[in-house]
């Protein structure tokens, strides 16, 4: 049986800070590969090489990872600043015609903390700088030591640290198989106002969206804030995720063959 093939977005990065490259977290492809059961297609996130049609003809899904840099604020009418830099332009460019484009044409469209915030925004949705700055909300930022360097040990950086609590019913608790699940959190932005079509599903403890899916789309269109990809391999939440996206590919597959 032909394994469906999944565009995996990239992102902006420079090496020896003189290399323009794309580049893909190995995690991303390793999750499509294994839990998903698809073969993971790395696209650029520039639409001067990217054509969203073509792209969109020969994938069975579409994977937006997290990524360092943030969604430009202009994408949702508020000026941009210097402390909440860096940004990649040309990936919100793609990223955000090819959530529509997915959701238009029925293809399984995944969001992966920034990922998420594409969806939303996509959507007519806006998002802030730094959550951790609203009152009431606790800090969704990578741990880190006392001398304010990063955490060096990962298992530590992608601990879980949150509750969330899930729409009873909703598409993520059918999957899920429970009301309250318990994620990691390595992010600064996030949704403020959710978009048009953007349904909220999943909510953590501060009152934080985590969790999304895209009203009325003919196929899977979830967004998740945490980082699923992480760890799907041996975490049964994540897991779950990654193989619902999988059995969506499928169908898929079988509805375009």
């Amino acid at each position: 049986m032909k394994r469906p093939v999944v565009g995996v977005i990239g992102n902006a990065h420079r090496i020896e800070n003189r290399f323009a490259v794309q580049m893909v977290g190995e995690r991303n492809l390793s999750a499509v590969a294994e839990v998903s059961g698809a073969l993971p297609l790395m696209f650029a996130g520039r639409p001067e090489v990217t054509d969203i049609g073509a792209l969109l003809d020969i994938v069975d899904g579409i994977v937006l990872t997290g990524a360092r840099a943030n969604v430009h604020p202009s994408r949702f009418n508020t000026e941009p600043s210097l402390k909440h830099e860096p940004y990649d332009i040309s990936r919100d460019e793609v990223a955000l015609k090819l959530s529509e484009a997915c959701v238009a044409r029925g293809i399984p469209l995944f969001g992966i903390c920034r990922g998420l915030q594409e969806m939303n925004v996509a959507f007519g949705g806006s998002l802030h700088p730094e959550i951790r700055e609203i009152p009431g909300r606790m800090n969704h930022r990578m741990p880190r030591l006392e001398n304010g360097e990063i955490h060096p040990d990962p298992t530590v950086i992608f601990a879980d640290r949150h509750e969330v609590k899930l729409t009873p019913g909703g598409a993520f608790a059918t999957i899920l198989g429970c009301d309250t699940i318990k994620v990691n959190s390595l992010h600064g932005q996030g949704i403020l106002q959710p978009g048009a079509r953007v349904v909220i599903e999943g909510i953590a403890e501060d009152g934080t969206i985590e969790a999304i899916r895209i009203a009325d789309a003919p196929s899977f269109a979830l967004g998740v804030q945490w980082h699923a990809e992480y760890d799907p391999q041996k975490n049964p939440i994540n897991r779950k995720l990654f193989e619902a996206f999988g059995a969506s590919l499928r169908g898929y597959s079988r509805t375009a063959a």
